[in-house]
């Protein structure tokens, strides 16, 4: 009996520790710590390969650049049309081609032209018989044959008569014949049905709409002129930079027509409204043009600096980009650095703003760091591998 009791008590024992094992081989293997693939250990080697200090604050200038081009001053054009209805016979000017103010540039002819020196001529032949009808009068007067009030009545029908004709003499002059056409339809009594068009300002020919035959309305323009003597530079700057813009902006802009040449001045005007088709804002200088050396649809680089203001900046030797992303490596311990992403503003003499990512007491490697980071991506592979 005691046997059997001790054989049992020991096979139960033998099981009890079979178990035990069987469990403990199930069990999962202690976990590794974590390893930080974006940190370095900075060997001696690696440490005098790179250079550590604070990111520097220095005055900074939003720069924009921009394509533009060049365009006539808005201000110094003028389209010119016809006051009257008519047909063109003759365009005596070309795209391109210099004008003087009073040039003749166009003649049409127009039957309501005619109509209208006709009725000049009438009111002219009424008005010299009323004068030699009030001579008369005087005389009748003079002589007791009238009364007063008979000479008063032919001088009121003469006094109209002179203003209708005065009248008519003006609407011929609205309609484009000179002072001196005027005088001599009056003495020689010939209608002529031709009308000038004449330019309104010294300039060029920007523009010639119409074709000799063509009948022309009075609000149609004919001819656009411009005086290039001063020129507008545009630019239509993209919406995602136009929060800051401002009259009075600094500008720089060369012209690819003029290479070489550097033209400086201030934004004159930031239009007030947004495209919303193309998503931009229109701006524009005025650039002096004496010599006429800058053109209509030249195109230009425009670069739009703002005023300076001081900001925190990194140099291009302590950045590092991955995945269409950017970072630094800023100091963790004395002998470690880790690396952070960064939002990066405008390049300017070989820096980054530093818009987020970085506080003014952090230490980064200003010097190295793509020489470092090629070494953490060695030693991330060394690990991978084991």
């Amino acid at each position: 009996m005691k046997m059997i009791v001790y054989t049992a008590s020991l096979m139960m024992t033998v099981l009890s520790c079979a178990c035990r094992e069987a469990a403990a081989s199930h069990e999962s293997p202690p976990k590794e710590s974590k390893v930080n693939e974006r940190e370095v250990t900075l060997t001696p080697e690696l440490a005098k390969q790179v250079r550590i200090g604070q990111a520097p604050v220095t005055p900074v200038a939003n720069e924009y650049t921009v394509s533009g081009r060049v365009d006539a001053d808005e201000t110094l054009q003028a389209r010119v049309g016809t006051p009257i209805a008519g047909r063109l016979t003759e365009l005596l000017v070309r795209e391109g081609d210099p004008v003087r103010k009073g040039q003749v540039i166009a003649l049409l002819t127009s039957n309501e032209l005619t109509n209208l020196q006709f009725a000049f001529l009438k009111a002219h032949s009424q008005a010299t018989l009323l004068e030699r009808a009030v001579d008369r009068a005087q005389q009748l007067l003079a002589a007791g044959v009238i009364g007063s009030a008979e000479l008063q009545r032919r001088q009121t029908e003469l006094a109209q008569a002179s203003a209708e004709m005065a009248t008519l003499r003006g609407q011929l002059k609205v309609l484009g014949m000179q002072e001196d056409a005027a005088n001599t339809l009056e003495q020689t009594r010939k209608v002529d049905a031709t009308s000038q068009i004449v330019a309104s300002i010294d300039g060029i020919v920007l523009e010639r709409r119409a074709t000799v035959g063509q009948v022309v309305q009075p609000a149609d323009p004919i001819f656009v002129l411009a005086d290039l003597s001063n020129v507008w530079l545009v630019a239509d700057v993209p919406e995602q930079a136009a929060g800051n813009l401002t009259e009075g902006l600094a500008v720089e802009a060369e012209v690819t027509s003029l290479p070489g040449q550097t033209i400086r001045g201030r934004l004159s005007h930031v239009h007030a409204i947004l495209d919303p088709q193309t998503r931009t804002l229109r701006v524009h200088m005025d650039v002096d043009n004496p010599q006429r050396k800058l053109k209509p649809g030249m195109l230009a680089t425009m670069t739009l600096r703002e005023a300076a203001a001081t900001r925190r900046v990194v140099p291009i030797t302590a950045i590092v980009r991955e995945d269409n992303r950017e970072f630094v490596f800023v100091q963790s311990a004395a002998d470690k650095v880790v690396m952070r992403e960064v939002e990066l503003g405008n390049e300017f003499e070989n820096r980054r703003v530093v818009q987020k990512g970085l506080q003014p007491k952090d230490k980064l490697v200003l010097d190295g760091a793509f020489h470092l980071n090629n070494e953490r991506k060695r030693l991330a592979l060394q690990k991978g591998a084991r």
